[in-house]
């Protein structure tokens, strides 16, 4: 819950805020009286700050957020229609990484991008872990493949399955197929009970990867990591805060090679009614 104020000389009592807000706490008991909350309801407030951000007369501030603290919309830089759908459309999963680390500054860049993606009630519950040295990640990889190994001996079906045979091997011809090479590791992580973690964690990892690609960098989901993240040997690695869980990774590094064009992919299968 935050404090909602109202700047009386600012305001033109338009009743955007309350049309924008996403609890509907916000009323005005009169055509031209100021917004206020709803009585009773201040502690449904999910500090979103669309109040603040819709109001043109920045007359609208919480306790933990004013408008002068809030970064202006430069709408000359956002890309246009035509640019989002090349970039979207062009976008690869990297799997082949140059043998260079990226700086920390640009790492914390990424992160800070994706802080903004969406969040169920706003809870923003996504946490990170950023695995910087490349050995770590190497070792990280060869701890999935100590878990692929261990299911190979208990588990023969599971891997007819998902032919982790075929990884094992290429691990021990000194090919990494479960991190790829890459640099970096980048895990989002949340307390496990939390409501909604692995939607929040995986929109927050999909924000991080696409950032990426707009810094000249490639990333790609590292699904084996993740699903071997519950095993004793990676709990220990990880070293998450206690009652968190992994619940998605991302490798990141500058891309081995580029991509000229962009590869077919299946027709929508639409319903439209």
């Amino acid at each position: 819950m935050s404090v909602f104020r109202v700047d009386d000389a600012r305001c033109n009592r338009c009743g955007i805020c309350v049309r924008e807000c996403p609890p509907r706490i916000i009323e005005m008991v009169e055509p031209k009286a100021l917004p206020t909350t709803v009585k009773g309801e201040e502690e449904r407030c999910i500090v979103c700050g669309h109040c603040v951000a819709v109001c043109p007369f920045e007359a609208i501030s919480l306790d933990t957020m004013k408008p002068e603290d809030c970064a202006p919309v430069n709408r000359k830089l956002l890309p246009t229609a035509e640019q989002v759908e090349l970039f979207l459309k062009s976008r690869r999963s990297v799997r082949a990484y140059q043998e260079k680390t990226v700086p920390h500054t640009v790492l914390a860049k990424l992160i800070d991008i994706a802080r903004y993606a969406p969040s169920g009630h706003n809870a923003q519950p996504v946490h990170w872990l950023v695995v910087e040295d490349p050995r770590e990640v190497r070792s990280l990889a060869a701890l999935v493949i100590e878990w692929m190994n261990m299911l190979i001996r208990k588990s023969p079906r599971v891997v007819e399955l998902f032919h982790f045979d075929k990884f094992v091997n290429a691990w021990e011809r000194g090919e990494d197929r479960v991190l790829r090479g890459a640099p970096h590791v980048i895990v989002a992580h949340a307390q496990k009970d939390a409501a909604l973690a692995q939607e929040n964690c995986s929109i927050a990892l999909t924000y991080l990867e696409l950032a990426a690609y707009s810094l000249g960098l490639g990333a790609c989901w590292a699904g084996y990591l993740l699903a071997a993240s519950s095993s004793p040997a990676l709990i220990t690695a990880l070293r998450l805060p206690g009652g968190h869980k992994c619940f998605g990774a991302m490798i990141v590094g500058y891309p081995k090679h580029e991509f000229r064009c962009i590869p077919l992919r299946n027709e929508p299968s639409i319903i439209w009614r």
